[in-house]
């Protein structure tokens, strides 16, 4: 399983039921955090997302509609017995805040929170299912985006053929990376004959807060799925960029110039109640858009 549910998908202030930035990725057996707006602990709850499994939260900037709801997450977890490491990547000066609130409030975290200052572009995390790369986007102060890769092997074991050819299953990882099989009669099993292609990786690009830059398609260029922000329709063009956002066809132009398969939109104004207009813009660029509706997963 890979997705991403949305748990937030407004802007500064919480609206029509809607709050600020907040989404988890789910990859197999790993939960992402992806931002942590305002109200974010109540929307795990609500939709029943399992908090200890979060091991990785990302912070794109420290704007309080993306991290406000930061501390009140890492504490209830100490209150509800956490001992499981807890890995925040974000903004440097975050470490000052979180640590000026444990301190004035006296608390003691039961479990270790390791704190990873993104300070460059590149990857942040690297294990054998999964990579993590983080990227510049172009906002008023600091903010990053983040890419999440799932790895795979080239082919896939054909299980009868193994199985006719009695390959031994410690080779099996030697035949997903394309190995031929020498048996001991010093015959050669050519590789084709006992896999197949395995489907291409997947990969979720999350493009935080941003004005219209289409730097940002190189960087997220082939992406399975890619989030972008779309805080104003096209008609307020020159005031998003005066706020350092973007539009609706604006997200739709990066996602088409970028090659991804499929655009998810947020980050509305709060001036908006209907969203309508949004998804109508963008898909007159971009046919495969949907907006970031709160609640809703999306696969990838």
């Amino acid at each position: 399983m890979f997705g991403v549910t949305i748990l937030g998908n407004n802007s500064a202030i919480p609206a029509y039921d809607r709050h600020p930035t907040s989404q988890v990725v789910t990859l197999n057996d790993q939960l992402f955090l992806l931002d942590c707006g305002e109200g974010t602990q109540m929307q795990i709850a609500r939709y029943k997302i399992r908090r200890s499994k979060i091991h990785h939260i990302f912070i794109s900037h420290l704007h309080g509609d993306h991290y406000f709801g930061l501390i009140g997450l890492v504490t209830s977890m100490g209150l509800l017995g956490r001992e499981t490491e807890l890995h925040i990547y974000a903004p440097a000066a975050l470490k000052d805040i979180i640590d000026l609130q444990l301190k004035v409030a006296v608390t003691t975290l039961p479990f270790p929170l390791v704190f990873h200052p993104l300070e460059k572009e590149g990857v942040i995390i690297d294990t054998p299912k999964f990579r993590v790369e983080c990227f510049d986007t172009c906002h008023r102060i600091p903010c990053w985006g983040f890419i999440i890769r799932e790895k795979r092997k080239p082919r896939k074991i054909h299980k009868e053929k193994v199985l006719e050819y009695e390959i031994p299953s410690v080779f099996y990882d030697r035949l997903k990376d394309g190995y031929d099989y020498e048996n001991k009669q010093g015959g050669v099993i050519k590789n084709e004959l006992v896999t197949f292609a395995n489907k291409p990786a997947r990969s979720y690009a999350f493009c935080a807060d941003t004005i219209y830059d289409i730097s940002i398609a190189e960087k997220t260029k082939d992406a399975t799925v890619l989030y972008h922000e779309t805080t104003y329709l096209k008609d307020l063009e020159e005031r998003a960029a005066a706020r350092f956002h973007s539009t609706s066809a604006q997200a739709a132009d990066i996602a088409l110039r970028a090659g991804v398969q499929r655009l998810l939109i947020g980050h509305f104004s709060s001036k908006y109640e209907s969203l309508d207009a949004f998804l109508s813009e963008a898909q007159e660029v971009f046919p495969n858009t949907d907006l970031a509706i709160e609640g809703v997963t999306f696969r990838i």
